[in-house]
């Protein structure tokens, strides 16, 4: 069974689970909507046509939400003016879920149930970026919320704060942990490592034992230019 109906100056054909998105209504989620402007009812090859409503008929939905459409861009030009002007304008529109249809001695209802989660929140579940409930969250995780002021004139910014809890350690393994730390030998100092010979940390490549220990090259060698590709004759 479906009906169309006329509601902010347009019509819709609609049937009974439909989704539909029309200009803005006055209510809040959860609440029922009538559209009593029913044009026409048809049911297989049964039409009823309004002259210009079908009497007695009704359309029952289910308000959803009202948010703002997609923007539309509005560009003027004067050519040789240097004159250019950018616009944008997003509508207000209110979405609800089509419950029923009656009139003409015919009904049909839809048995489902209404979802009220906004399209804002759909978008964000699918970029995985929605908050997480409270009850999907570890018992040792809380989230605080904390406003971050940002500078004078401008405002503040909200972000989410994760506070890990630890699970309390036993007081025997907090014994245990002291005493190996404390059993363990310190570190020395830095740049030697534990276990290696002296004379062999003395003559590392990047000691200076290492560098003064390196052949220095003579006047010419240092002025001849390096060369770094063969010559152009093909001969090394």
């Amino acid at each position: 069974m479906y009906a169309v109906i006329k509601t902010g100056g347009k019509q819709y054909r609609v049937k009974p689970g439909d989704v539909l998105v029309v200009e803005k209504l006055a209510g809040e989620p959860g609440e029922k909507v009538a559209f009593d402007q029913v044009l026409m009812l048809g049911e297989g090859e049964a039409v009823t046509l309004g002259a210009p409503l079908v009497a007695d008929a009704e359309v029952s939905a289910t308000f959803i939400e009202t948010r703002k459409g997609e923007k539309v861009k509005i560009f003027k030009k004067i050519r040789r003016q240097g004159y250019r002007r950018t616009r944008g304008h997003r509508q207000f529109e209110s979405v609800v879920r089509v419950t029923a249809i009656t009139g003409a001695g015919m009904a049909e209802t839809w048995d489902g149930e209404v979802d009220l989660t906004p399209l804002a929140v759909l978008n964000l579940r699918a970029r995985n970026l929605a908050p997480r409930a409270a009850a999907e969250l570890p018992a040792d995780i809380d989230v605080e919320t904390v406003v971050e002021p940002k500078g004078r004139g401008k405002p503040a910014r909200v972000t989410a704060k994760v506070v890990e809890h630890a699970d309390p350690v036993a007081d025997d393994a907090a014994e245990a942990v002291e005493t190996k730390d404390a059993a363990a030998p310190k570190a020395k100092a830095k740049g030697k490592t534990a276990g290696t010979p002296k004379a062999a940390q003395s003559k590392a490549p990047g000691s200076k034992e290492a560098r003064a220990a390196a052949p220095k090259p003579s006047k010419a060698q240092t002025k001849s230019p390096v060369r770094r590709s063969a010559p152009r004759g093909g001969k090394g």
